[in-house]
């Protein structure tokens, strides 16, 4: 494992600060974090799915993720590790905030769920020789200052065979549209502010640091919203919001 370790990729303290700033709201449905709590479902089948295939698992089952290591990267308040926590998994939730990892670590609690919960980055799990049957980093890599070294400490944290999951929004014309003007301005879903469209990654740029860090990208998926059942739901239109599944290949 000592040949694992990737290049630091540094955290944006504006974009912590942002997301500190709202750390209370992380477990309000109503919130500023409303469409992550929409997002979820599809996020926990996709995560489910996708292992329960590689591991020849029933996904109906209870526990369909038992025994599996799991870390979500940029875990927030921890919306995504409690389901995960639900299905079996042992999960592991880092984030660099602070007050993110108090919210997430609270709630945890209350719920009477088994989550280790750090406040920190991928590279301090890389350090310290962890590794991971699944490594999840959803909507976080727009937020990143250095996508390829930030992708590539994923990697590094993953086992070999080890699944990753990404997601985010492309970076298109309709991405603007839709992600930042109706999104953050027109139906005020989002606060002003919480994306900037020149740092969404297209899918093309996704594969070439999954590559260079030691990954290859598998399959991709878009997630678009049904405004009749007021759910997102998968699709294959990948223009705007997008989930990718990428496997470690590098020993």
């Amino acid at each position: 494992m000592g040949s694992k370790q990737p290049n630091a990729a540094p955290v944006d303290e504006a974009e912590l600060a942002k997301f500190s700033a709202m750390a209370d709201a992380w477990w309000d449905p109503e919130g500023s974090f409303r469409p992550l709590h929409k997002l979820n479902p599809v996020r926990v089948r996709y995560v489910r799915d996708a292992l329960c295939r590689a591991k020849g698992r029933e996904p109906g089952d209870p526990t369909p993720l038992a025994g599996l290591d799991i870390v979500d990267v940029g875990c927030g308040g921890g919306l995504l590790c409690e389901p995960l926590a639900r299905l079996g998994a042992r999960v592991t939730g880092i984030d660099p905030s602070a007050r993110n990892i108090s919210v997430a670590e609270d709630h945890a609690a209350r719920m009477e769920l088994d989550i280790e919960y750090r406040a920190g980055t991928v590279e301090d799990l890389v350090a310290e020789e962890r590794d991971f049957d699944a490594v999840i980093a959803l909507e976080v890599v727009e937020h990143v200052p250095d996508l390829k070294a930030f992708v590539a400490a994923c990697v590094a944290a993953a086992r070999q065979d080890a699944k990753l999951f990404f997601a985010t929004l492309n970076r298109t014309p309709q991405s603007f549209a839709l992600g930042i003007v109706a999104a953050e301005y027109v139906l005020r879903w989002l606060p002003r502010g919480t994306h900037d469209w020149r740092r969404f990654v297209r899918p093309s740029e996704l594969s070439r640091a999954l590559k260079a860090g030691g990954a290859k990208l598998g399959a991709l998926d878009g997630v678009g919203y049904d405004v009749l059942t007021d759910e997102w739901k998968l699709t294959r239109n990948l223009s705007v919001n997008y989930m990718a599944v990428a496997e470690r290949i590098g020993a």
